[in-house]
């Protein structure tokens, strides 16, 4: 199916982006969707997974995208249509593998602390920069937060600002020196190359300016990278554990200081709702194959499609990937415009923002849900990639605090709730 598709709203906003649109799908098409089957086995080691994304990340340039473009890079980050563009390349990405799409999405995600306006650290960017744009391998990064005690703890960040964080920083001279355990960060096992590391400079403390953004290297001695997970699907996203001891970066490392680091720590949580694209793609996909499977299967000498109780079950599925990308765009739209809704770190842009992914992750899932149904024995069968998007999706559902946090984070906003 071409990429004018019946689910198209023309969110693009220039032809050179409808072009770099078309970029992607003939990549996913060609390059991973006749190997994705293939993915499942391929968790820990990336023998396929890994050319895919040299493909996209290295050979078509992608990884560059949020550079600034003085240092070589696309600009992105400096974009009126950052959201929406990324909303579009995340959601063309899933269409063919959804760990794929987290991947991609989070080699960009700690530079939204330094390359997007209007908080860009220069200096940072000129240290690392090179690092994407002088090599011809995919290079990824990570955003390391999530640690074994308190799980989605610190992302929580306005109930807990920052006080169950056990990973410290402090300055040595003019070093920081960074300790601690992080688990379950996307492009981790052993493939990260950059980390952001969100840290307390104060244990137990709740006031935001010990909350810490650092850089590190993933070579900077004391860092570690332990094995994969094998997790029920997503194989192109690895996570493992990461342990910092003894670590030391130059005290320029932290991305902008007491304060800012914990503000701008919110726009990176606001943006992860984005990941709301991670269950859509699919979904398409998924629309795709009922399209064939419907009309080519037959029951009492009819295509499927054309029996009432199997067409209102398609209308659902359709209604929930339409209303889905409606939600997903115009939430876009309003990280897009801060002039009109305000800055991205704002407890009403991450209230909105987690009420958009929940409800997206909730009716994708039960949309896949459905087409298992229809397609009866046939969707547990990986020959046709449902329950593989299904695997996916769920797991797409529980990112970020799951369900929980975001509702959560969104009565805090809408009810005033002070205690949860």
């Amino acid at each position: 199916m071409d990429i004018q598709n019946p689910f198209d709203m023309n969110v693009t906003s220039s032809p050179a982006e409808t072009y770099i649109r078309r970029i992607i799908r003939n990549w996913a098409d060609n390059v991973v969707i006749p190997q994705r089957r293939q993915y499942d086995e391929d968790w820990e080691e990336h023998r396929l997974i890994g050319p895919a994304f040299k493909v996209l990340l290295a050979d078509l340039g992608f990884q560059k995208a949020l550079v600034p473009a003085k240092y070589g890079g696309w600009n992105m980050g400096e974009s009126d249509y950052l959201v929406t563009a990324s909303a579009w390349m995340f959601e063309e990405i899933a269409r063919a593998d959804a760990g794929m799409a987290v991947a991609f999405g989070v080699c960009y995600w700690p530079f939204v602390m330094i390359a997007v306006k209007p908080h860009i650290n220069h200096r940072l960017c000129a240290e690392f920069a090179p690092m994407y744009m002088n090599t011809d391998r995919p290079v990824f990064s990570a955003v390391a937060m999530t640690e074994p005690q308190g799980g989605s703890d610190i992302e929580n960040i306005d109930l807990l600002h920052g006080k169950t964080i056990k990973t410290t920083a402090f300055l040595d001279k003019d070093e920081w020196v960074i300790n601690g355990h992080k688990l379950w960060p996307s492009n981790t096992g052993g493939e990260a190359d950059l980390f952001g590391v969100v840290c307390t400079t104060n244990p137990g403390s709740t006031r935001d300016e010990d909350m810490a953004f650092i850089f590190v290297p993933a070579n900077t001695p004391g860092v570690t990278q332990g094995k994969p997970y094998e997790k029920a699907g997503m194989a192109g996203d690895m996570n493992g554990d990461v342990w910092f001891e003894d670590v030391r970066v130059p005290s320029w490392y932290r991305a902008h200081g007491p304060g800012l680091d914990a503000l701008y720590f919110r726009e990176v949580l606001t943006l992860g709702m984005m990941s709301a694209a991670f269950s859509i793609g699919p979904m398409i996909n998924v629309y795709e194959i009922l399209c064939d499977f419907c009309s080519r299967k037959t029951l009492n000498g009819r295509p499927l499609k054309e029996h009432d109780a199997i067409a209102a079950e398609l209308a659902e599925i359709v209604t929930g990937i339409e209303v889905s990308r409606s939600a997903l765009y115009r939430l876009a739209y309003m990280l897009d415009r801060t002039d009109i809704y305000g800055p991205r770190w704002s407890p009403a842009m991450l209230a909105k923002a987690r009420l958009t992914k929940m409800f997206v992750a909730d009716r994708c899932l039960e949309d896949c849900n459905r087409a298992m149904e229809i397609m009866g024995t046939y969707g547990a069968d990986r020959t046709w990639d449902v329950e593989k998007h299904w695997r996916d999706i769920k797991m797409g559902q529980l990112y970020e605090g799951g369900k929980q946090l975001a509702q959560m984070d969104t009565a805090r906003y809408y009810f005033g709730c002070k205690t949860l």
